[in-house]
């Protein structure tokens, strides 16, 4: 879908349909104003008559009004002036989405730039409404024999006041990029395991590599990581047929010389628990274990996108976690690439084995700080629900950070104590460390096991297993969260 902005006043805006604000007040905007008095009343007409109470989210189509060039009005509610927030106003604009799925015509003009969000300017306003608007046009139907309807909606006119027009572009080529990020990402952790398994995802790294100049992919086989003693890796991918790798990418946009920011990525393809085998019921969503090797393959994308003037390092672990003959065992211990020994209670816990000897490999590009994604404990579910994802950092300054770009991305985290006291519970009377800590603070004690390969940079860790994909029914399926949180650390970082 395409995206333009235009500083054109909405009545001689040709368009098959025009979209306006009602606010639950009833009293017009300055846009709507100009429309209505175009067309001889007609919005105030319908307004008085009680067709429209301009609750957040509630639609009115009307048709082919006099002294205007749009074929079509649609009005959309957007409540109370002073109660509209980002939750309503994603309302409000999910509303506009599914309303002008239903229509015909190829493009539609949105005069939205009288709406204020609390606390949003005009380039956050923008940047929902276009991720929003253009999110909402994400189908997967490639395992399917009929395939969805082609839509007729390809162009989208933002309209502008002169003002904030910079503002607008701005936010809408971020949201674009963003939204092309999330896609691909939604795309990967949508795909069937027996599709998208560890190899695939090295491919896709790849193709991105070729698509796009000035990103290095090298992938590490299990060859490679053997020679290179990552003990803690090739424990979670020996039970599996399909061969582990973890994949480098170096995208240098920034100065030469100039230290990279770091992205970690969990790519546990498909996640059986191992030996500590999982419960069947739902298990088919544990093709979503790659979701933060997706996540930051998206992010990369969005990054490339934009070409951001940065220096960036992602490091993906891409693993199947099987049970098998050749699988580990509970009580076995492994020793990780820093060279720390691990005695392994739960071969469910796969993740935090694969992330440590990526957080180790990470550390010979000097990163001025590292950040990994995950979908790694059901515990952070139960504290933060689909929601909000978890962060807990080694540097408060990075947390901070990723928290503002959460916030302002409206992709929110939510900081959980990283405490000396937790590390006890990984205690092991046979290794330096067990992988486990037992039923109490499980999404704590996972990042404190990760923490024990960071202590060489500043380090986050962004829990995602409750936002990473929506489980059940027929809204199942990947998100691609957190890639608008990212992208705004990175923007951040640019700025």
């Amino acid at each position: 879908m395409e995206f333009v902005v235009k500083n054109t006043k909405a009545p001689a805006i040709k368009a098959a349909t025009l979209v306006l604000p009602v606010g639950e007040d009833l009293v017009l905007g300055t846009t709507a104003q100009s429309v209505d008095a175009a067309s001889a009343g007609a919005i105030a007409t319908v307004l008085k008559r009680g067709d429209l109470q301009g609750k957040p989210g509630q639609t009115l189509l009307l048709q082919q009004l006099s002294g205007i060039k749009a074929e079509r009005v649609l009005l959309v509610g957007t409540g109370k002036a002073d109660e509209l927030d980002n939750r309503q106003w994603r309302k409000v604009v999910t509303a506009v989405t599914g309303a002008l799925k239903n229509l015909g015509g190829s493009d539609a003009a949105l005069a939205l730039q009288d709406v204020q969000i609390k606390g949003r300017d005009a380039y956050a306003r923008t940047r929902i409404l276009v991720e929003v608007l253009a999110g909402g046009q994400y189908v997967f139907d490639r395992f399917k024999s009929k395939k969805a309807d082609a839509r007729p909606l390809s162009r989208i006119t933002l309209l502008s006041d002169k003002t904030e027009q910079a503002q607008v572009e701005q936010a809408a080529n971020h949201a674009q990029a963003i939204t092309t990020g999330m896609n691909f990402a939604r795309d990967l952790g949508n795909l069937p395991p027996n599709v998208c398994h560890p190899s695939y995802i090295a491919e896709q790294a790849r193709q991105l590599g070729k698509d796009f100049k000035g990103l290095k992919v090298e992938v590490l086989d299990e060859k490679k990581l053997r020679e290179l003693g990552a003990g803690s890796f090739l424990a979670v991918s020996q039970g599996s047929d399909q061969p582990g790798c973890i994949v480098v990418m170096q995208y240098n946009g920034g100065k030469k010389g100039e230290q990279p920011y770091a992205l970690v990525g969990k790519g546990i393809t498909f996640d059986t628990g191992g030996i500590s085998l999982k419960p069947g019921l739902g298990m088919d969503e544990m093709k979503y274990d790659m979701c933060g090797a997706a996540s930051v393959l998206g992010t990369f994308r969005a990054a490339l996108e934009l070409q951001l003037p940065i220096n960036l390092v992602g490091v993906l672990a891409c693993a199947e976690n099987m049970p098998s003959g050749g699988a580990t065992r509970p009580g076995d211990i492994v020793t990780t690439l820093s060279g720390q020994t691990v005695e392994i209670l739960n071969t469910d816990a796969e993740g935090r084995l694969v992330l440590c000897d990526a957080l180790t490999y990470v550390e010979r590009f000097k990163p001025r700080a590292v950040i990994d994604v995950a979908t790694l404990t059901g515990a952070c579910i139960v504290a933060l629900g689909s929601q909000t994802s978890g962060l807990m950092s080694n540097d408060e300054e990075l947390a901070r950070q990723l928290l503002g770009a959460g916030q302002n991305a409206d992709d929110r985290a939510w900081q959980l104590p990283l405490f000396d006291e937790y590390q006890e519970q990984l205690d092991s009377p046979f290794a330096d460390i067990a992988n486990i800590g037992g039923p109490k603070a499980g999404t704590i004690t996972a990042a404190c096991f990760l923490s024990r390969f960071t202590k060489a940079y500043a380090w986050a860790h962004l829990d995602i297993a409750g936002t990473a994909w929506i489980s059940g029914g027929k809204e199942k399926g990947a998100t691609g969260r957190p890639v608008p949180l990212l992208t705004q650390y990175l923007l951040d970082r640019v700025e």
